[in-house]
């Protein structure tokens, strides 16, 4: 496991793949770690230097007080890849790791080969809506919303099938930090790109889950055609997080892509 302090916040991150290899990062969701990445990191480390880490409040990272703002994600994302010596690279997110590459495209276009974005919107939900989630986490805790989580993240197939697995992510959940879950919660209140994505241009993937009922694919596709020229893919039976439901279709999503845009 390695660690780093940026922006005075303990990173956890973790590296794969041949050093020298086109660099390809990851950004997770809310509520999960870097960990959700592991099957697609499994099938393209082969091939590509990957990075993922866990963003504030989450995983093995530090939970500073107060809410986060999208320019902290994205200022401890830049002061990473800066620690690493990481210039040129692909960054791939979901949900609100999305959101936080969005706004590194916004930030440092220069530096990106490419963008992967995984059933994500420049605009997620209300203020009352989210206000109401961290009112729930910071007054009874996630094992209050985790049901509705767990039904918004994965597919009914998923659900029904692999019992044991959302067993397990659920754990996942309810171990997370509710502080920072809560504080990046205000992140998704807080973050409105919608008119300034029209401004991304380099290469640009967009990513649905046919059953997410978080970012519903006509979200998702609206997303898509704000971006001028980007592809807009559906995997389908998949949920909020297809890099947990389907990642060998995801993987070979961005595989492609990088590839026909000359990163690996």
């Amino acid at each position: 496991m390695d660690f780093v302090r940026i922006n005075g916040v303990l990173l956890h991150y973790r590296l794969a793949g041949p050093a020298g290899a086109p660099v390809l990062a990851l950004t997770n969701s809310l509520g999960t770690d870097a960990r959700i990445w592991d099957g697609v990191i499994a099938r393209l480390s082969g091939h590509y230097r990957i990075l993922s880490y866990d963003k504030r409040g989450h995983g093995l990272s530090d939970t500073p007080p107060g809410d986060y703002a999208l320019e902290d994600h994205v200022a401890d994302l830049t002061g990473l890849l800066d620690h690493l010596d990481i210039g040129r690279l692909a960054l791939a997110g979901v949900s609100v790791g999305g959101l936080i590459a969005q706004g590194f495209a916004l930030q440092a276009p220069d530096r990106l080969a490419a963008l992967v974005l995984c059933d994500t919107v420049p605009k997620m939900g209300d203020a009352v809506g989210w206000n109401a989630r961290i009112d729930t986490v910071r007054t009874q805790g996630l094992g209050a919303i985790a049901d509705m989580v767990m039904d918004r993240w994965f597919s009914p197939g998923f659900q029904q099938q692999r019992q044991d697995e959302l067993a397990g992510w659920r754990n996942l959940f309810l171990r997370s930090d509710p502080d920072g879950y809560a504080a990046t919660c205000a992140t998704l209140r807080d973050t409105d790109l919608t008119a300034e994505i029209g401004r991304i241009a380099m290469p640009t993937l967009v990513v649905a889950g046919e059953a997410d009922r978080s970012t519903p694919v006509d979200l998702v596709r609206s997303c898509a055609a704000a971006i001028g020229g980007a592809r807009f893919e559906i995997l389908p039976g998949v949920g909020h997080i297809p890099s947990i439901e389907q990642p060998a279709a995801l993987a070979a999503l961005i595989a492609q892509f990088l590839k026909e845009n000359g990163h690996g």
